[in-house]
């Protein structure tokens, strides 16, 4: 490999995303934002239907007759901004503030006719129902806007801690120094090595904003793997068992790779005998299972800081909200990380 070849790696960030594909702050495409945009209609209804309720039996049939007009009007909003994803995307975000507003009120309409529907007795407040939706609507946006500002700041974090703890110092000279090592015994090997070092360096300095395949980290981890099996030798046994239907699901960047890590560091790196390091996927019907399982050495170990399984924790709930799930923990002497996103 070439001195051109070997710097390329590092001078060909990831392509930024297109104008088109920016944030969606206003984004109902999330179990999690169903469910609290319809525990916070059903909050407002309830504390609305305690005017003029003269007993608890009278507030209950309000609230179910208020709930029968303004559910459906609800889960109707939710599905239009769902659909709606895609345009609604290429607006600025005051655009995208400014229609899930309107969607609120001509939801409020839909809401009003319900009940006109069920009750015929008098006029049906239109207006009202339309400022009603209007005003329910923009808190909702409101809490998205938030939560996309929040996401912000949160993944750069994330990113820098990533950064410094993929280009540690010494596994960038553990690494420089097994390739100097096989420069003559082994030069394809040694060039192989640096090719994973490039794109490991690669993809931790890319500038990427939306998420990765889990086929795609996959891969990743298998370079890192490769480059430690040079180090460790047959300390390190390695075993993969891939569900290609898996491969499709969405991942924050750069999720497996540290995993993969902390499992040679804590059980590999402190061991004599080495350690296995077992990483699988599995699709359960709409659901991806990935687990990052490793043996560790008889004894007290080194306790790590936690501070990696902290991070992929934070990026899963900013990506999948409470659809993802993380689990970590030791049993019989074996560590498994095991993690659920949508397939």
């Amino acid at each position: 490999m070439d001195d051109s070849q070997i710097l390329s790696t590092f001078q060909d960030p990831a392509p930024r995303p297109p104008a088109a594909a920016r944030a969606l702050v206003f984004d109902a495409c999330h179990v999690g934002v169903v469910l609290r945009a319809v525990l916070f209609v059903e909050a407002v209804l309830a504390v609305g239907a305690l005017f003029g309720a003269a007993s608890p039996q009278a507030w209950l049939l309000r609230l179910a007759w208020l709930s029968g007009g303004a559910l459906p009007a609800t889960l109707a909003w939710l599905v239009a901004g769902c659909l709606l994803k895609k345009p609604l995307a290429r607006l600025a975000p005051l655009g995208q503030q400014v229609a899930g507003v309107l969607f609120g009120a001509v939801a409020g309409l839909y809401a009003c006719l319900m009940v006109a529907l069920a009750d015929p007795v008098g006029a049906p407040p239109w207006l009202a129902s339309a400022s009603a939706g209007a005003l329910l609507a923009a808190a909702l946006v409101a809490a998205l806007v938030l939560r996309a500002r929040g996401r912000a700041p949160a993944e750069t974090a994330a990113r820098l801690a990533e950064l410094q703890a993929r280009i540690r110092p010494h596994f960038l000279f553990n690494t420089l120094n097994s390739a100097i090592a096989l420069v003559r015994e082994d030069p394809a090997r040694a060039e192989a090595i640096l090719e994973d070092l490039g794109d490991l360096f690669r993809h931790a300095l890319a500038d990427r904003s939306g998420p990765a395949t889990l086929a795609e980290e996959v891969e990743l981890a298998r370079r890192y793997l490769d480059i430690e099996q040079v180090r460790f030798g047959a300390r390190l046994a390695v075993e993969w068992s891939l569900d290609p239907e898996a491969g499709e699901a969405r991942v924050p960047p750069l999720l497996l790779q540290p995993l993969v890590e902390n499992a040679v560091v804590h059980g590999v790196e402190p061991s004599p005998e080495g350690a296995q390091v077992r990483i699988s996927t599995q699709r359960r019907g709409r659901t991806v299972v990935l687990k990052v399982t490793n043996t560790l050495p008889a004894g007290p170990g080194a306790a790590g800081h936690g501070v990696a399984q902290a991070n992929v924790r934070e990026r899963l709930r900013l990506l999948h909200d409470v659809e993802a799930q993380f689990q970590a923990g030791l049993r019989d002497g074996v560590y498994q990380v095991r993690i659920e996103v949508p397939a």
